[in-house]
This record gives C-alpha cells, sequence and structure tokens, in this order.
C-alpha cells in the first residue's frame, strides 16, 4: 500500500542551503532548487541493490560518504558543518540511536534545521511489538553500544514473520542473521513516545531545538515526521 507524503512537502520548502541527507536509499528528500545534497549511507548504492532486490534496482541516490553511523560515521564533519541535516526512517535501524540524535544537532549549525522522522509502529509491521523504553535508549547510549543484539531481530521477526518460528530450529540463525544484514527495524515507537524520547534526549545533551513543523501518525497514518531548528544567530 503506497503512502502519501503530502505532508512533509509544504514544510520541506524552508529549507535552503548545504545540506546532508541520510539513508535516502531509493527516496531521497524532495528538497527546492536551492538546495544542495550531499549524501550518507553505511553502504554504497551497489551493495544496497544487493541488500534490496525488491526495490527498483536504478533508483538509488549516489552515495557521497560511506560509515557506520553506530560507530561515530559522522564524526567525519566539523561540527555546523551544513545547513540543514535530514533523517527519515533510519533511527529505528540502529542500535544507538540517540548518539545519531546527538550528533545531527552537532553537525548543523545554529539557526540550521535537522529534519527527523520514524514510521509510526501502528501503522507497520511493528504493530505487535512492544515499544522502546527511554531506560533501554539511554542505558545503550551511556554503554556504547554498537551493534544491536540477536533479541531486537527475533522481536522483529515474531511481528514482522512470526512463520519463521514453525520451520526447523536450525533456519532461526538464518533469518536473524539476514534481518541483521538488512539492518531491520531494532527500535519501535509510536509518534507521541517517539517525540517525548527526543525531547527528552535534546535536554540531556544540552541541546536546544524547538520544532517548526510536526505531523503525526494520528494525522498522516504513517509517521512521526519533524524539522527542528537548532538554536543560534543565523
Amino acid at each position: 500500500m503506497a503512502h502519501s507524503l503530502e505532508h512533509r512537502l509544504a514544510a520541506l520548502g524552508v529549507l535552503a542551503g548545504a545540506g546532508l541527507e541520510i539513508g535516502a536509499l531509493h527516496e531521497p528528500t524532495r528538497v527546492g532548487a536551492g538546495c544542495r545534497v550531499e549524501y550518507f549511507d553505511a553502504v554504497t548504492e551497489a551493495e544496497a541493490r544487493a541488500l534490496f532486490p525488491e526495490l527498483p534496482p536504478g533508483g538509488f541516490v549516489h552515495v557521497d560518504h560511506v560509515g557506520d553511523l553506530d560507530r561515530g560515521g559522522l564524526g567525519a564533519f566539523a561540527d555546523r558543518s551544513f545547513d540543514f541535516a535530514i533523517m527519515n526512517h533510519v533511527l529505528e535501524h540502529l542500535a544507538n540511536p540517540l548518539l545519531s540524535v546527538r550528533e545531527l544537532f552537532r553537525i548543523v549549525r545554529p539557526g540550521g534545521i535537522v529534519v527527523l522522522s520514524i514510521p509510526d509502529m501502528r501503522f507497520t509491521f511493528d504493530a505487535r511489538r512492544p515499544l522502546t523504553s527511554w531506560e533501554h535508549l539511554w542505558g545503550d547510549y551511556q554503554e556504547g553500544v554498537v551493534e544491536s543484539s540477536d533479541e531486537h531481530y527475533l522481536d522483529f521477526l515474531r511481528s514482522a514473520a512470526p512463520h519463521v518460528f514453525s520451520e526447523p530450529a536450525a533456519n532461526l540463525a538464518i533469518h536473524v542473521a539476514r534481518v541483521r544484514g538488512r539492518r531491520e527495524h531494532a527500535h519501535v515507537w509510536s509518534s507521541r513516545s517517539f517525540r517525548e524520547h527526543l525531547v527528552r534526549a535534546l535536554a540531556a545533551f544540552g541541546i536546544e531545538a524547538s520544532p517548526v513543523f510536526e505531523s503525526t501518525g494520528d494525522g498522516n497514518r504513517l509517521e512521526y515526521f519533524s524539522m527542528w531548528r537548532k538554536a543560534g544567530p543565523t
């Protein structure tokens, strides 16, 4: 089922200047002609085609920067490097989402914009999974976790592909390895729970930012989509 992204379009018109989009794959964000965007991902476009054969092979963006977000990949960029940064439907795949939240705001200049969205679990194959707690996220951040445990992916399989548990037991490790390779959803949020965690994280990191646009799953039936302006002179 295709989902409309119309709720994003008017808000994205405020973006201008130099930006970084992370994890665009085959769906780069539609920005205005005045924007210059570089692309960052964990894999090259050729590797993405092999990992996701179900997606149109010619549709992947050219990846300018390859790195692992959980292992400090955004550390390649200096403070205040960009006018905006975009991360749509990426945080749920990460072992250490709060690390990337901190880094996104670090690489954006004061007055710049961070675009963040996550799928609202109520409208996805995650609907039967328990919400990721703040304690889980903060613990992973404090411990410097760089890789999700198998339990994250077993939880994913229980919700998205429960039939695999009826197969021979030896097959389960194969399924876990496959979803790990594809970096399937390790964490799960509703629009409300994610926003609460985001606000709490910004306070914990001493980051001053305010929302300039928000759209929740209650209205768009898909995601929590938001744009946050980092405090400071433009």
